[in-house]
């Protein structure tokens, strides 16, 4: 029996600066590859859950809007196993993200589910251990339970694959600007991608192995507090995997006519000696990694070219908590 008190969580995006595309187990969601990634503080996902013995049937809203409730309720089955308890749950979910669309709601949605849901149905979860649970609903979730710089490792089983936060140097000073080139709906989910890719691109391999070593040199990057490298790789790594799309069969890209204009923009400022650099996850919108003291000038430049209220800028963002 469990009394019916209702947490609620909070937990941010993150964006992978180490893409990880493409699983070893679909039901434990085990990636191929390790990854990297920067939590921000300006997206995120409110939560509230309640485990109640009066209900027959899980719910869940999203926005104030009643959902299907069926992957809500596969993943909070996998908490009412580790709890031990049959009652359903009340869930409230509020998005500070646009939705599929690139900007990693599902990782912000997935963490804030996992943490507000474990602590109604009375565990308690070490970050480790709540990592691994945030990934059963979303691989990039697991990320989101950290804030600031945070790895992946792929491992090789449940037990061993979570996140954990990696150490940013102090004059490190990392910002990333959104660019919203479009908030619509992917006509291709990231898992249904990823999946087509794994099973279809000739390249996967080579992409799996070149993950593993672009990983090895970012980090060897931020030891050493070298920004241009360590932004060179993240753009890399990030064209890398939308080539992946483009060798898939049947092939598919999520860049837009405008998100290759954005990416045009970012290499000319870098011939003007701001260092700058791009990265996009599965859907159009482009994200410019930059140092804090060069934002209001990329700011300026964006938002001349796409308006301002397109351009958003974030900081490194905190661990997944309960408010």
């Amino acid at each position: 029996m469990i009394n019916a008190t209702t947490y609620t969580a909070r937990a941010h995006t993150n964006i992978a600066l180490i893409k990880y595309w493409g699983k070893k187990d679909e039901d434990l969601i085990l990636p191929m590859n390790s990854s990297l990634s920067l939590t921000l503080d300006h997206f995120y996902t409110e939560t509230s859950v309640t485990f109640d013995e009066k209900l027959s049937d899980d719910l869940f809203f999203l926005d104030n809007q009643k959902q299907d409730v069926s992957n809500v309720s596969t993943f909070l089955d996998i908490v009412r196993k580790k709890a031990n308890i049959q009652s359903k749950a009340q869930v409230y979910s509020t998005n500070y993200v646009p939705s599929t669309a690139g900007l990693a709601s599902s990782a912000s949605a997935y963490a804030a589910l996992a943490l507000a849901a474990s602590k109604a149905a009375g565990l308690e979860l070490d970050k480790p251990s709540l990592s691994r649970l945030a990934r059963r609903g979303s691989g990039s979730a697991c990320r989101s339970i950290y804030g600031g710089l945070v790895e992946w490792q792929a491992g090789f089983d449940d037990e061993t694959s979570f996140a954990y936060p990696i150490k940013m140097p102090n004059n490190f000073e990392i910002c990333m600007i959104a660019l919203i080139i479009s908030t619509n709906h992917k006509k291709i989910s990231s898992r249904m991608g990823m999946k087509r890719v794994v099973e279809t691109s000739p390249y996967y391999s080579n992409w799996v192995e070149s993950s593993k070593k672009d990983l090895l040199a970012i980090k060897k990057a931020l030891a050493e507090n070298d920004f241009k490298t360590f932004g060179e790789i993240s753009e890399e790594n990030a064209m890398k995997m939308h080539a992946l799309n483009m060798s898939a069969h049947p092939h598919f890209s999520y860049l837009e006519p405008d998100s290759i204009k954005a990416m045009k923009i970012v290499e000319g400022l870098r011939l003007q000696g701001i260092s700058c650099y791009y990265t996009l996850d599965a859907g159009p919108n482009v994200k410019v990694i930059c140092l804090k003291k060069d934002v209001s000038s990329i700011v300026n430049i964006f938002s001349n070219s796409f308006g301002h209220e397109k351009v958003l800028v974030a900081s490194s963002g905190p661990a997944a908590h309960l408010i």
